[in-house]
């Protein structure tokens, strides 16, 4: 059974192709049906009809057949010009009644921005354009302090313009020292304040313009200008603010009761949801081995010997209706 030619570019050498047009050299034709494996060939123009019908195919010099192909492409080439000319005189009418009533057209309410490239590129135009609000969710324990020491002029000429920034963390971030660090060297009207869980990603800017992530490694994002979609954003961080605590004073002891601690209280309500070790590091932006130790030491403040005993004991304890009263 013959192998399928595969479609390829006419630089790309066709070892096919090759091996029929050195036979069709030395031998001065070849049947139509040899050829089968490589119609490049006939693409190419390096066999053609001979004299004596179609059944059979001479080779053509390949000094013969380049100059042919070569006009061929730069024939395309030219039509493919005159078409964009083409193009561009047909939208002048509409370009110019774009000028005439830019201000009543509508933009793009909602941008896929596909690549970091372009992700960044247009949160540097927003973090430019911003006059008077950033707000900002930062989910995950921490930020290295590369990327800290990246966007600290970014942000230090916002605030230096007057804006205000508001970040929202969760708790573990309490304890990072690089953004404590950043946060002292910053100077303007920032706040930072924390929470247990919050919001994947997101950016606010002067209630006009929001970035959310379109995917889990977030490397595709959505950058929307509907007014509704961002006083939407806007109205929900500003409500998980009002339940955050500030980050400072930083010193200040995590508060307990009966021996539990209040991140303690957060991962018991995780256990009774069922997740995972893993799950619940990832909801409080902990690693592993941190929620480990947590879950052990409420294992041990409650006399648990396993982890369904543990789910036990947390319901029948009733703590979780106590936290919620306070």
């Amino acid at each position: 059974m013959a192998t399928k030619h595969a479609p390829h570019a006419v630089e790309e050498l066709c070892t096919a192709g090759l091996s029929v047009y050195s036979r069709a050299v030395r031998e001065g034709r070849i049947h139509h049906t040899e050829t089968e494996p490589a119609p490049c060939l006939m693409e190419l123009g390096l066999l053609q009809p001979g004299l004596d019908g179609l059944q059979w195919l001479q080779p053509t010099a390949p000094a013969v057949a380049l100059p042919r192909l070569l006009r061929t492409m730069e024939d395309r080439v030219q039509d493919q010009l005159c078409r964009e000319a083409r193009t561009g005189a047909s939208f002048d009418p509409f370009l110019s009644l774009g000028a005439q009533s830019g201000p009543h057209l509508s933009a793009p309410t909602i941008t896929v921005l596909d690549g970091l490239d372009r992700i960044n590129s247009a949160i540097d135009r927003a973090m430019n354009e911003v006059t008077e609000e950033f707000l900002a969710v930062q989910p995950g324990g921490t930020r290295p302090p590369e990327t800290l020491a990246e966007v600290f002029p970014r942000d230090q000429a916002i605030l230096t313009r007057g804006c205000r920034m508001r970040t929202l963390y969760q708790h573990t971030t309490r304890h990072s020292l690089p953004v404590l660090a950043y946060f002292e060297q910053l100077d303007g009207d920032t706040e930072a304040r924390t929470l247990d869980e919050v919001t994947d990603r997101l950016f606010v800017f002067d209630r006009t313009v929001a970035f959310i992530p379109a995917s889990r490694d977030r490397s595709v994002a959505l950058e929307l200008r509907h007014p509704a979609l961002v006083e939407y954003f806007a109205t929900t961080f500003w409500r998980l603010w009002r339940l955050a605590t500030p980050m400072w004073p930083q010193a200040a002891p995590e508060p307990s009761e009966n021996g539990i601690t209040t991140r303690q209280y957060a991962v018991a309500g995780l256990l009774v949801e069922g997740l995972t070790d893993a799950e619940i590091a990832d909801r409080l932006g902990m690693n592993i081995r941190t929620a480990r130790v947590h879950i052990a030491k409420l294992a041990a403040t409650l006399g648990s010997h396993s982890r369904a005993q543990l789910g036990y004991l947390i319901s029948r304890s009733g703590i979780l209706a106590r936290q919620q009263d306070h």
